[in-house]
């Protein structure tokens, strides 16, 4: 059998009304030249003040419903954006997160108040994007009990099943060429540099006819339970972000420790 080659999916996280709009303007052309449907990762009700990048943007909720009716697949991205809780997550990445740890029925109260904000901009969320990766079995309980059948989280190679719910998997943080797999690319376009925006666009110059969307990760792929080798896999691929993650605190703290001494 000829192995299938690596399929990629597009992610945009952190998007609410204000957004930095001309951040965000950099990717459209790209989205148009090269046809892709990306996962749209919306704060239904955002408080983090670091996605407060400009005034809120009276368009915003219509171009969401654009691109979600030219294929974009619309996420719920948590509900607030405060991450202020310290319970594991099922993707252990981060020790402050919005949902883990909090209680079943707020949590279903949070996730069911994000739906129907979403819902009464007359979106149609069909998938779940934590904040930071965080979430626990309690999230899923609540994510079924709203009809959400679908995240995008985990490490794994493949779409696969798990609490009740399809994973697609998020693993990259920029492009990277693989030879197999479904690999998902999350951009975060208040921050991405123009260096990142121009890399994006080489990568999809070579590789866009690889780009997929949910829809066909749902109806082709066939997702299941992970095989033993899948899950050692995932488990072997989390624990290297998590080191790589902190690696890059302790160089962090030990320049800051140096600033310090040197003022």
């Amino acid at each position: 059998m000829v192995p299938v080659p690596a399929q990629y999916l597009l992610r945009f996280d952190d998007l609410c009304p204000t957004f930095s709009r001309n951040r965000w303007e950099r990717f459209l052309p790209l989205i148009d030249e090269f046809g892709v449907r990306p996962i749209l990762a919306i704060v239904p009700d955002n408080k983090d003040t670091a996605l407060e990048c400009s005034e809120p943007d009276t368009q915003f909720w219509a171009r969401m419903r654009a691109m979600e009716a030219t294929g974009a697949t619309v996420a719920l991205h948590g509900y607030r954006h405060i991450c202020r809780s310290r319970g594991r997550s099922l993707v252990p990445l981060h020790t402050h997160t919005e949902f883990a740890g909090v209680p079943e029925e707020m949590q279903h109260t949070w996730i069911a108040a994000g739906l129907e904000i979403l819902c009464g901009h007359y979106l149609s969320p069909r998938l779940w994007v934590a904040p930071r990766h965080g979430f626990d079995w309690n999230t899923l309980v609540a994510l079924r009990r709203e009809g959400i059948e679908f995240l995008s989280d985990g490490f794994s190679r493949v779409a696969f099943t798990r609490g009740g719910l399809t994973w697609i998997p998020q693993q990259l943080w920029s492009p990277v060429e693989k030879s197999q797999g479904l690999w998902t690319i999350c951009m975060h376009s208040n921050t991405a540099s123009d260096g990142q925006v121009e890399q994006l666009k080489a990568f999809l110059q070579e590789h866009a006819a690889q780009f997929t969307s949910v829809d066909r990760v749902v109806n082709e792929m066939n997702p299941v339970e992970l095989s033993t080798t899948e899950r050692i896999y995932e488990v072997l691929a989390q624990g290297r972000m998590l080191a790589s993650r902190l690696r890059r605190e302790l160089v962090r703290r030990i320049l800051r420790q140096s600033d310090s001494r040197l003022s």
